[in-house]
């Protein structure tokens, strides 16, 4: 099958993203990345069961801590947590569209729907200047990043517009062009942040090193001209044994 086609056959929350609980280390990563402190206003969108926001709080002493979420289950489980340590974050079940984000200046926003981007994009771009908002993996649409400290990205208010999506790509790698090593180095290095106890952890790693190459190759920003022979060489595991396919996705 093709690898849209095994995408597809997994549950719609996982590919989403929206049933990943962040570890508690890659929190810590994230507010580190961002400087967060207690003159800010932090918003985790999409907050799951809040230990983000919690550790905002505990541990980042910040001014505000609201989490979002449109999982009401998700939301009873943040209570309680924040509830255990009498922490006091405000929790909101409502479809991040419709949350007022105005008085934010960090905000945390890890979502893969093109129309909830889109219209999120909106509400970014009206934020006050030094607003930071930080993606997993991917970056805001049309914009170069402040900082990159892979996956972790931050775009700041008002944000810097790309020319093109090849200047996009090498900005967030931080190189001339992407090989076989670079791909392999950041797709471990998501794996690890969105994982704790994934048992998959190298089959998922080969899936996004391929994904970030061949994507790299069909914007003109990979080395070479040829297809490196790591590569070729887990295109062709993958089909053998898992009956996964890459090659039609190579132009």
């Amino acid at each position: 099958m093709k690898i849209e086609e095994y995408l597809k056959s997994l549950p719609e929350n996982i590919v989403s993203g929206e049933d990943v609980q962040l570890p508690d280390n890659t929190f810590r990563d994230i507010f580190n990345f961002s400087n967060l402190g207690k003159n800010d206003v932090f918003y985790h969108l999409g907050c799951g069961n809040g230990k983000g926001i919690a550790l905002s709080l505990k541990e980042y002493n910040v001014k505000k801590a609201i989490g979002v979420d449109n999982n009401p289950d998700k939301i009873k489980q943040a209570k309680e947590i924040l509830n255990q340590d009498n922490l006091s974050g405000e929790l909101i079940c409502e479809d991040i569209k419709n949350v007022d984000i105005s008085d934010g200046t960090v905000i945390l926003f890890w979502f893969t729907n093109e129309e909830t981007i889109k219209h999120m994009m909106n509400k970014f771009e009206k934020l006050k200047p030094g607003t930071k908002i930080i993606t997993i993996w991917g970056p805001l649409p049309d914009c170069l990043p402040e900082k990159v400290e892979f996956p972790y990205i931050i775009n700041q208010v008002p944000f810097r517009k790309t020319n093109s999506l090849q200047e996009q790509v090498l900005a967030i790698f931080g190189v001339k062009c992407v090989d076989f090593i670079t791909a392999w180095e950041f797709a471990e290095r998501y794996t690890k942040a969105i994982s704790t106890e994934i048992k998959n952890d190298r089959f998922l790693t080969i899936i996004q090193t391929l994904v970030i190459w061949i994507n790299a190759r069909n914007l003109g920003v990979s080395c070479g001209e040829k297809i490196p022979e790591s590569i070729q060489t887990y295109i062709d595991i993958m089909k053998t044994h898992f009956d996964i396919d890459f090659e039609h996705l190579l132009k």
